[in-house]
């Protein structure tokens, strides 16, 4: 970790940092889109914190990481695949949303934005750049002047607090 980055020491700053360029490196070979393995690294990271428990010493730490940031590329790609299946199929059927379809698309998305404004400013705030504004992580850097693993584990948290305000339906 380097010295001037103004963080504390914790293990998951620790972990983060000495595993992102290595995990983030691979992501980005396989997708050639700095956006995207940004995203799937963040994912990684998320997983692995959730499931440290499982982690077995017998292995490479690193390797064990690189088998989740496989899967959650492998769960990206079903997914893109699903969404571009699915929109494939509307264009053939030429349809076009009703009002109602509209108002429940609008309804949840402002919901989304009511959850995300219940969160602390900060994250908040890096948030609303990230998937708002679509700024890189490095852009929002910039622009709070804060060190890029900061960005990186706002993100991470902010990401986790908003998916358990939905899943708590608070």
């Amino acid at each position: 970790m380097n010295s001037n980055s103004g963080q504390n020491n914790t293990p998951f700053n620790k972990l983060l940092n000495d595993n992102w360029d290595y995990v983030f490196n691979y992501i980005l070979k396989k997708t050639s889109d700095d956006y995207i393995a940004e995203e799937i690294t963040i994912q990684t990271f998320s997983k692995a914190f959730q499931k440290i428990k499982l982690y077995d010493k017998k292995f490479s730490f690193k390797t064990w990481l690189i088998s989740i940031a496989k899967n959650t590329y492998a769960d990206q790609l079903r997914k893109k695949k699903t969404i571009i299946d699915n929109y494939e199929n509307i264009e053939k059927h030429n349809y076009t949303s009703s009002p109602e379809e509209d108002f429940i698309e609008k309804e949840s998305y402002d919901e989304l934005k009511e959850k995300i404004n219940q969160l602390k400013p900060n994250y908040k705030e890096v948030l609303k750049y990230r998937y708002f504004d679509d700024l890189s992580i490095k852009e929002i850097s910039k622009k709070l002047n804060q060190p890029i693993s900061t960005i990186k584990i706002k993100i991470f948290r902010a990401k986790k607090l908003l998916i358990e305000k939905i899943k708590n339906n608070d």
